[in-house]
């Protein structure tokens, strides 16, 4: 009798499982939410490609100018990412690990690309990295033309994609427990083979999180990366830009189907290293 009143008060009732309350209401809630502010709207882009037949499609994401415009936003964001990876890990560690005068002002300065419209971002990448500018004319005397080519667009997205990184490593390295970096310098490890072998696998998936946020914000940026290239056909025009001459030009399908592409593009990307972080901490987790 008494075991069956101790296990009794043991189970948990049915409500006990329930987080929030009202689970139906918020989970209709939100996926209404969802499908107004992303599923419908991106379901008309693929909707509006339909109207092209299957050979102007192909025929349009086939054509030399828009392929060079893709060639050169996808490199230009692989390197951008690439980069902002060694400078985002370095700024983190910097601002988590060392206290200096004025770390609060340059942690607050880490967001300024995300409140900054683009527009004058743009503008005031092209203004200084220009061959009269501060910082480009020390470029330009090396050889190295800063604007106006993709030296200059890659620089535009280091700028907007570098707080992804900084934003998704962080975190990592405040919640990191140093107990382990002290037992490994106590058995004698050095400081860099710490960093490599202990802590760096620890952020590998913040920095591919990172990594594939500034790489997909690269790919479709625009206001930032438009004044500072050039826009030169198939030297530095950008896919986002070719989207909108369709636009302006009234052809709706032909910018709904490079649309189309961008969108699968990050998507893919979205997937692989979905895929990546997936098995990298399953390997790590067992």
């Amino acid at each position: 009798m008494l075991t069956n009143i101790a296990e009794t008060k043991a189970k948990p009732s049915r409500k006990a499982h329930r987080v929030l309350p009202g689970f139906r209401l918020t989970l209709g809630f939100t996926l209404v939410y969802l499908s107004l502010i992303v599923l419908i709207p991106l379901s008309t882009i693929v909707l509006q490609s339909f109207q092209m037949s299957g050979s102007d499609f192909l025929a349009l994401i086939t054509d030399k100018r828009i392929i060079s415009a893709f060639k050169i936003s996808l490199l230009t964001s692989l390197s951008a990412a690439l980069f902002n990876v060694a400078l985002g890990v370095l700024t983190a560690w910097v601002l988590v690990r060392y206290s200096f005068p004025g770390k609060t002002f340059i942690n607050g300065l880490i967001d300024l690309p995300f409140a900054l419209p683009t527009a004058v971002a743009g503008i005031s990448l092209t203004a200084i990295y220009s061959q009269n500018g501060w910082i480009g004319q020390i470029f330009y005397a090396v050889g190295i033309p800063s604007a106006y080519s993709a030296v200059g667009i890659t620089i535009a997205l280091v700028f907007i994609g570098l707080p992804f990184i900084v934003r998704t490593v962080q975190p990592v390295l405040e919640e990191w427990d140093t107990e382990t970096e002290e037992a490994a310098a106590i058995l004698g490890a050095y400081r860099l083979r710490t960093f490599v072998f202990i802590i760096l696998p620890q952020l590998i998936p913040a920095i591919l999180t990172g990594f594939t946020l500034a790489f997909a914000r690269g790919i479709g940026e625009y206001g930032s990366v438009i004044f500072i290239s050039g826009n030169m056909p198939f030297k530095t025009e950008i896919a986002p830009l070719l989207m909108m001459t369709k636009l302006e030009q009234f052809d709706y399908p032909g910018a709904t189907a490079i649309a189309l592409m961008m969108l699968l593009i990050s998507f893919l990307l979205l997937f692989i290293m979905n895929l990546i972080q997936w098995r990298y901490a399953r390997r790590w987790g067992s």
